[in-house]
């Protein structure tokens, strides 16, 4: 039982002190040199296709979309 904590504090702090140092960098957090525009796949996207002005378009119409409601206020009728 004592291995089982002992490695599980380890963890949280290796955990821990990586987040930190990604604060503490303040560099933004980038993705990988893989995924699939690396194996040219581009154009499997299920939203776009491969045409990133029907992205941009898409996330248009979700931006404008009222999505959430606050639920402290009285119910729309």
């Amino acid at each position: 039982m004592t291995t089982l904590l002992l490695a599980f504090v380890l963890m949280l702090l290796i955990v821990g002190g990586m987040a930190i140092g990604v604060i503490l960098s303040n560099k933004p957090i980038k993705g990988s040199c893989g995924g699939l525009s690396a194996l040219g796949m581009k154009e499997s996207c299920m939203v776009c296709g491969g045409d990133e002005s029907d992205w941009k378009r898409e996330t248009e119409i979700i931006g404008k979309a009222n999505l959430a409601y606050d639920a402290m206020s009285e119910r729309p009728r």
